[in-house]
């Protein structure tokens, strides 16, 4: 099969592998009809992440057809039956399964004793991603091989495409999360900070969940312009102060609600702090650049939330945590339980409440994923969310 392949920093290539078989009788053999690149993809493509290995199929946002079906699956899923496939793989029956804190499944990462020494305890194994999360093959491919798939996966009702639904894999019920997990009052004032993708779906959860006010920050003109055709009030950080600008717009009073869907790759322009992540980046001292962070924990309200959504991979220095303690700050953050919200999130696109697909700015066949990857990373053309076709 033709999938896309991982060969080192800046390096994916669309290659001929060996096809997924059956290795668990809980295992399902998808053939997949659609997939994306996420923004969290970029952190593989650039080397920011630790735990790749030359060869990785990369790809966590994917759905397709059921072809196989282990013994163990049927009763759960038929050949025929279409999926979505989340990007957090769960077995559904260990206590953090049975708490809905899918995310940190106990029995999903088959390199969980690399993860308890790097993370103090393991998380879930993650479809496309680091050897951290269980090294699984991902779903920029034609055929995707799916772990406990009798629990990881969600059934597509007829009457919907493909790009209606892609989305309940990975970006919409994390920006769902990334809302949700603030306890939005209606008096409220949420910004975040980035109009990526996952940027896009927290907007529109702040909007149904019924903020008050919804903020966005960005520079590039296209993620403004789609931000504010949702419902939020833009701010550009190229040419004005976003913690002026929050100030104006909150009476000098600061957002309640800050959500950080940037993550790791922080830009910000001519600031010091920015600067310097920068130069600690290439010199090694630290592997995330955090100005996000900071911002929010300096502009938000007094006893606010920070809602962190966006990828982090390690080490970030300079982190004002007196500052945050003595404001009494609440922190949420964490990978997205998908599974949590997909039933509520699947009603609300058959309700038309909203149609995720809004954000596609590009689809092209699989093998047009390497120069895609650039396209989106650099943002030419236009580019908010690519969606492959194998």
């Amino acid at each position: 099969m033709r999938a896309l392949v991982w060969h080192g920093a800046n390096d994916i290539r669309c290659d001929t592998v060996a096809d997924p078989e059956i290795e668990h009788p809980r295992d399902a053999i998808v053939k997949v009809t659609t997939c994306a690149i996420c923004g969290s993809d970029l952190h593989l493509h650039d080397h920011f992440m630790p735990g790749m290995e030359k060869g990785d199929i990369v790809g966590h946002e994917f759905m397709g057809e059921v072809v196989d079906v282990g013994t163990e699956a049927k009763g759960a899923l038929k050949v025929g039956e279409r999926v979505v496939i989340p990007f957090t793989i769960i077995c559904g029956e260990c206590d953090q399964c049975k708490r809905g804190n899918f995310s940190v499944c106990e029995r999903s990462n088959r390199n969980k004793a690399m993860a308890d020494k790097i993370f103090g305890h393991t998380t879930a194994g993650l479809f496309g991603y680091t050897h951290l999360t269980g090294g699984y093959a991902g779903g920029q491919a034609e055929y995707v091989r799916v772990p406990f798939a009798d629990r990881t996966h969600v059934k597509i009702p007829d009457g919907l495409t493909d790009e209606q639904v892609l989305f309940l894999g990975d970006i919409f019920p994390t920006g769902w999360q990334a809302a949700a997990q603030c306890d939005i009052q209606p008096t409220d004032t949420v910004a975040i900070w980035g109009c990526g993708p996952v940027g896009q779906m927290t907007i529109r959860s702040a909007v149904l969940l019924g903020a008050k006010q919804v903020i966005a920050i960005d520079r590039v003109p296209e993620r403004l312009a789609m931000a504010q055709a949702g419902g939020a009030t833009t701010i550009n950080f190229d040419e004005e102060s976003v913690v002026e600008r929050l100030n104006e717009l909150t009476g000098g009073k600061g957002p309640e609600k800050c959500i950080d869907a940037v993550g790791m790759e922080a830009h910000a322009t001519a600031t010091l702090d920015s600067m310097m992540d920068r130069a600690k980046q290439a010199l090694m001292l630290e592997s995330d650049r955090a100005h996000v962070l900071r911002e929010m924990m300096y502009v938000c309200r007094p006893a606010g939330t920070l809602s962190i959504p966006g990828v982090y991979g390690g080490l970030i220095d300079k982190i004002p945590f007196g500052m945050a303690m003595n404001k009494g700050l609440t922190f949420r953050m964490g990978q997205t339980h998908v599974n949590r919200w997909t039933d509520d999130l699947l009603r609300r696109i058959q309700e038309g409440q909203i149609d995720p697909s809004f954000v596609i700015t590009h689809t092209v066949p699989l093998d047009q994923g390497p120069e895609m990857y650039k396209t989106f990373r650099d943002k030419r053309d236009g580019c908010i969310k690519v969606v492959l076709k194998p």
